[in-house]
């Protein structure tokens, strides 16, 4: 995968899976870059029932107990339904790294498509963070088993 300009093998990185009864409903990947905990690759196979919202507070979990400064991701500029969702749960847009894509596809990896969801044309990563404040209420009401 590449994120900010380089090639991550996700495969190789920390993470979380969430399971019902054996099977995968989802997974999270994560990188601690220098106390930056950023959150490569978050993946629900069930929409609606809280599987990243409470993948996303194992991260944040994690984040604390690695004393991390931050907790950060990148979306592209195509993923509404990301920002909707990322955004609803506390999450702040710092940034916008514009032609990070374009960039990414002409030097790292040519397959990425020109378009993406909704046929917008797929070339910004988009920086959302959660604020740090927050951390402990967010792992509150979003991890499982809730009581």
């Amino acid at each position: 995968m590449d994120t900010r300009g380089r090639l991550v093998d996700v495969l190789m990185l920390p993470g979380f899976v969430a399971e019902d009864d054996g099977n995968w409903i989802g997974y999270t990947s994560y990188e601690n870059r220098a106390g930056d905990i950023e959150i490569v690759v978050l993946e629900s196979l069930l929409e609606g029932q809280g599987v990243a919202s409470a993948l996303l507070a194992k991260c944040a979990r994690e984040a604390v107990s690695e004393a991390a400064r931050r907790l950060w991701l990148l979306t592209s500029n195509d993923n509404t339904p990301a920002l909707r969702f990322y955004q609803r749960r506390g999450f702040v847009l710092v940034a916008v790294h514009r032609d990070a894509i374009t960039h990414a596809r002409a030097n790292l990896k040519p397959e990425i498509p020109l378009t993406g969801k909704d046929d917008i044309p797929l070339r910004d990563e988009i920086e959302l963070e959660l604020p740090h404040a927050i951390w402990p209420d967010f792992i509150e009401r979003y991890s499982w088993p809730r009581p």
